[in-house]
Protein backbone atom coordinates (compact mmCIF):
# COMPACT_ATOMS: atom_id res chain seq x y z
CA UNK A 1 0.00 0.00 0.00
CA UNK A 2 1.19 3.12 -0.49
CA UNK A 3 -0.31 6.71 0.61
CA UNK A 4 -1.13 9.81 -0.78
CA UNK A 5 -2.78 13.55 -0.42
CA UNK A 6 -5.59 14.21 -2.81
CA UNK A 7 -7.53 17.01 -1.87
CA UNK A 8 -6.09 17.55 1.32
CA UNK A 9 -7.50 13.93 2.13
CA UNK A 10 -5.24 10.74 2.75
CA UNK A 11 -6.06 7.71 0.34
CA UNK A 12 -3.93 4.72 0.46
CA UNK A 13 -3.80 3.28 -3.07
CA UNK A 14 -3.14 -0.71 -3.09
CA UNK A 15 -1.83 -3.52 -5.78
CA UNK A 16 -5.29 -4.69 -6.10
CA UNK A 17 -5.97 -1.60 -8.22
CA UNK A 18 -8.73 0.24 -5.58
CA UNK A 19 -8.17 3.71 -3.36
CA UNK A 20 -9.04 3.25 0.03
CA UNK A 21 -10.33 6.51 2.01
CA UNK A 22 -9.86 6.05 5.61
CA UNK A 23 -11.88 8.93 6.81
CA UNK A 24 -14.80 7.18 5.28
CA UNK A 25 -13.42 3.81 5.70
CA UNK A 26 -14.63 4.01 1.86
CA UNK A 27 -12.70 1.80 -0.81
CA UNK A 28 -12.90 3.33 -4.62
CA UNK A 29 -13.19 0.29 -7.59
CA UNK A 30 -13.82 2.04 -10.79
CA UNK A 31 -13.89 -0.10 -14.04
CA UNK A 32 -15.53 -3.50 -12.81
CA UNK A 33 -16.74 -4.67 -15.91
CA UNK A 34 -18.62 -7.29 -14.30
CA UNK A 35 -19.19 -10.27 -17.09
CA UNK A 36 -17.07 -9.35 -19.53
CA UNK A 37 -15.31 -12.48 -20.33
CA UNK A 38 -18.63 -13.83 -20.68
CA UNK A 39 -20.04 -11.74 -23.19
CA UNK A 40 -16.61 -11.77 -25.55
CA UNK A 41 -17.45 -15.52 -25.22
CA UNK A 42 -21.33 -15.25 -25.99
CA UNK A 43 -20.01 -13.43 -29.15
CA UNK A 44 -17.70 -16.17 -30.53
CA UNK A 45 -14.40 -14.83 -28.74
CA UNK A 46 -12.32 -17.30 -26.38
CA UNK A 47 -11.60 -16.12 -22.96
CA UNK A 48 -11.07 -18.08 -20.27
CA UNK A 49 -13.79 -18.49 -17.53
CA UNK A 50 -12.62 -17.70 -14.04
CA UNK A 51 -12.34 -14.20 -14.19
CA UNK A 52 -15.32 -13.06 -12.29
CA UNK A 53 -13.96 -15.29 -9.06
CA UNK A 54 -10.57 -14.12 -9.69
CA UNK A 55 -12.20 -10.07 -9.45
CA UNK A 56 -14.21 -10.72 -6.34
CA UNK A 57 -11.40 -12.41 -4.56
CA UNK A 58 -9.50 -9.74 -4.98
CA UNK A 59 -11.84 -7.04 -4.47
CA UNK A 60 -12.35 -9.27 -1.23
CA UNK A 61 -8.54 -8.98 -0.57
CA UNK A 62 -8.89 -5.25 -0.41
CA UNK A 63 -11.82 -5.44 1.83
CA UNK A 64 -10.24 -7.46 4.13
CA UNK A 65 -6.86 -5.40 4.23
CA UNK A 66 -8.47 -1.85 4.81
CA UNK A 67 -11.63 -3.01 6.64
CA UNK A 68 -13.93 -1.13 4.51
CA UNK A 69 -17.54 -0.47 5.34
CA UNK A 70 -18.54 1.03 2.18
CA UNK A 71 -17.41 -0.10 -1.33
CA UNK A 72 -18.36 2.70 -3.97
CA UNK A 73 -17.71 1.59 -7.67
CA UNK A 74 -16.88 4.46 -10.23
CA UNK A 75 -19.00 3.42 -13.52
CA UNK A 76 -18.84 0.13 -15.48
CA UNK A 77 -19.71 -2.41 -13.20
CA UNK A 78 -21.42 -4.30 -15.44
CA UNK A 79 -19.70 -5.14 -18.82
CA UNK A 80 -22.96 -5.50 -21.13
CA UNK A 81 -26.59 -6.88 -20.98
CA UNK A 82 -25.01 -10.73 -22.94
CA UNK A 83 -22.29 -10.97 -19.50
CA UNK A 84 -25.79 -11.03 -17.37
CA UNK A 85 -25.06 -14.59 -17.29
CA UNK A 86 -26.08 -17.27 -14.72
CA UNK A 87 -23.09 -18.33 -13.83
CA UNK A 88 -21.57 -14.94 -13.46
CA UNK A 89 -24.41 -13.61 -11.38
CA UNK A 90 -24.36 -16.68 -9.25
CA UNK A 91 -20.41 -16.01 -8.33
CA UNK A 92 -20.65 -12.49 -7.40
CA UNK A 93 -24.55 -13.41 -5.42
CA UNK A 94 -22.06 -15.33 -3.38
CA UNK A 95 -19.72 -13.11 -2.52
CA UNK A 96 -22.40 -10.18 -1.64
CA UNK A 97 -24.06 -12.64 0.48
CA UNK A 98 -20.99 -12.80 2.41
CA UNK A 99 -20.27 -9.21 2.51
CA UNK A 100 -23.84 -8.37 2.98
CA UNK A 101 -22.74 -5.70 6.17
CA UNK A 102 -20.51 -4.04 3.23
CA UNK A 103 -22.06 -0.97 1.47
CA UNK A 104 -21.96 -0.64 -1.92
CA UNK A 105 -22.70 2.28 -4.19
CA UNK A 106 -22.35 2.37 -7.89
CA UNK A 107 -21.94 5.48 -10.00
CA UNK A 108 -23.58 4.48 -13.55
CA UNK A 109 -21.10 4.32 -16.45
CA UNK A 110 -21.76 4.35 -20.09
CA UNK A 111 -21.44 0.44 -19.98
CA UNK A 112 -23.63 0.42 -17.08
CA UNK A 113 -26.65 2.43 -18.75
CA UNK A 114 -26.63 -0.25 -21.40
CA UNK A 115 -26.38 -3.38 -19.23
CA UNK A 116 -28.96 -2.14 -16.92
CA UNK A 117 -28.76 -1.99 -12.94
CA UNK A 118 -27.76 -4.51 -10.87
CA UNK A 119 -30.33 -7.30 -9.10
CA UNK A 120 -31.83 -5.56 -6.18
CA UNK A 121 -31.18 -8.66 -4.08
CA UNK A 122 -27.36 -7.20 -4.60
CA UNK A 123 -28.70 -4.10 -2.58
CA UNK A 124 -26.48 -2.13 -4.67
CA UNK A 125 -26.82 2.30 -4.18
CA UNK A 126 -27.33 3.12 -7.85
CA UNK A 127 -26.71 6.64 -8.80
CA UNK A 128 -26.16 9.34 -11.63
CA UNK A 129 -22.69 10.93 -12.08
CA UNK A 130 -22.33 14.18 -9.99
CA UNK A 131 -22.68 13.10 -6.99
CA UNK A 132 -20.88 15.15 -3.65
CA UNK A 133 -19.30 12.41 -1.34
CA UNK A 134 -17.40 13.94 1.00
CA UNK A 135 -14.44 16.31 0.11
CA UNK A 136 -14.89 14.02 -3.47
CA UNK A 137 -17.39 14.10 -6.19
CA UNK A 138 -18.09 10.83 -7.36
CA UNK A 139 -17.71 10.54 -11.30
CA UNK A 140 -17.14 7.78 -14.49
CA UNK A 141 -15.96 9.94 -16.93
CA UNK A 142 -12.58 12.09 -16.20
CA UNK A 143 -12.61 15.79 -16.02
CA UNK A 144 -13.14 18.87 -13.26
CA UNK A 145 -16.52 18.95 -11.54
CA UNK A 146 -18.97 21.35 -12.45
CA UNK A 147 -20.37 21.80 -9.33
CA UNK A 148 -16.96 22.32 -7.86
CA UNK A 149 -15.22 19.51 -5.68
CA UNK A 150 -12.67 16.98 -6.36
CA UNK A 151 -13.86 14.34 -8.59
CA UNK A 152 -12.69 10.74 -9.00
CA UNK A 153 -13.37 8.82 -11.82
CA UNK A 154 -12.19 6.17 -14.09
CA UNK A 155 -13.84 4.86 -17.86
CA UNK A 156 -10.04 5.71 -19.67
CA UNK A 157 -8.13 2.70 -18.16
CA UNK A 158 -5.21 4.94 -17.22
CA UNK A 159 -1.73 4.05 -18.22
CA UNK A 160 1.74 4.99 -18.57
CA UNK A 161 4.93 3.62 -20.70
CA UNK A 162 8.17 4.34 -18.31
CA UNK A 163 11.50 3.67 -20.42
CA UNK A 164 14.85 3.72 -20.10
CA UNK A 165 17.53 2.92 -22.63
CA UNK A 166 15.96 0.51 -25.05
CA UNK A 167 13.99 -0.91 -22.36
CA UNK A 168 9.97 -0.24 -22.32
CA UNK A 169 7.30 -1.26 -20.05
CA UNK A 170 3.72 -0.04 -19.94
CA UNK A 171 1.71 -0.56 -16.50
CA UNK A 172 -1.79 0.58 -15.19
CA UNK A 173 -1.89 3.63 -12.80
CA UNK A 174 -3.61 6.08 -10.87
CA UNK A 175 -3.54 9.31 -11.99
CA UNK A 176 -4.54 12.18 -10.22
CA UNK A 177 -4.46 15.84 -11.37
CA UNK A 178 -5.06 19.15 -9.93
CA UNK A 179 -8.87 18.81 -9.93
CA UNK A 180 -9.60 15.08 -10.59
CA UNK A 181 -8.35 11.91 -10.35
CA UNK A 182 -8.31 8.65 -12.06
CA UNK A 183 -8.31 4.84 -11.37
CA UNK A 184 -6.77 2.07 -12.97
CA UNK A 185 -9.41 -0.40 -14.61
CA UNK A 186 -10.01 -2.99 -11.87
CA UNK A 187 -11.54 -6.00 -14.17
CA UNK A 188 -9.42 -8.48 -16.74
CA UNK A 189 -9.17 -7.80 -20.33
CA UNK A 190 -9.93 -4.15 -20.12
CA UNK A 191 -7.03 -2.79 -21.77
CA UNK A 192 -5.65 0.83 -21.07
CA UNK A 193 -5.11 4.16 -22.42
CA UNK A 194 -1.50 5.92 -22.14
CA UNK A 195 -1.90 9.25 -20.35
CA UNK A 196 -0.12 12.56 -20.41
CA UNK A 197 0.48 13.94 -17.22
CA UNK A 198 1.35 17.76 -16.10
CA UNK A 199 3.84 19.00 -14.54
CA UNK A 200 2.56 18.56 -10.42
CA UNK A 201 0.22 15.63 -11.13
CA UNK A 202 0.89 12.38 -9.02
CA UNK A 203 0.65 9.12 -10.84
CA UNK A 204 1.61 5.91 -9.08
CA UNK A 205 2.11 2.74 -11.20
CA UNK A 206 0.75 -0.79 -10.22
CA UNK A 207 3.72 -3.09 -10.52
CA UNK A 208 2.59 -6.63 -10.04
CA UNK A 209 1.96 -6.84 -6.32
CA UNK A 210 3.34 -2.47 -5.62
CA UNK A 211 1.96 0.56 -6.06
CA UNK A 212 5.15 2.90 -6.95
CA UNK A 213 5.56 6.34 -7.12
CA UNK A 214 6.83 7.82 -10.66
CA UNK A 215 8.04 11.27 -11.19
Amino acid sequence: MVECEVAGEKLVLLPEKVAYWPARRALFVADFHLGKAASFRSAGIPLPAGTTSDNVKRLDRAIAATRAKEVVFLGDFLHSAAGRTPATFATFSRWREARSAVSLTLVRGNHDKKAGDPPPSWDMRCIDAGEAFGAFVLNHEPGPSRRGGYALSGHIHPAVRLTSGEESLRLPCFWFAARYGVLPAFGAFTGSAEIRPRRGDQVFVIAEEEVLKVA
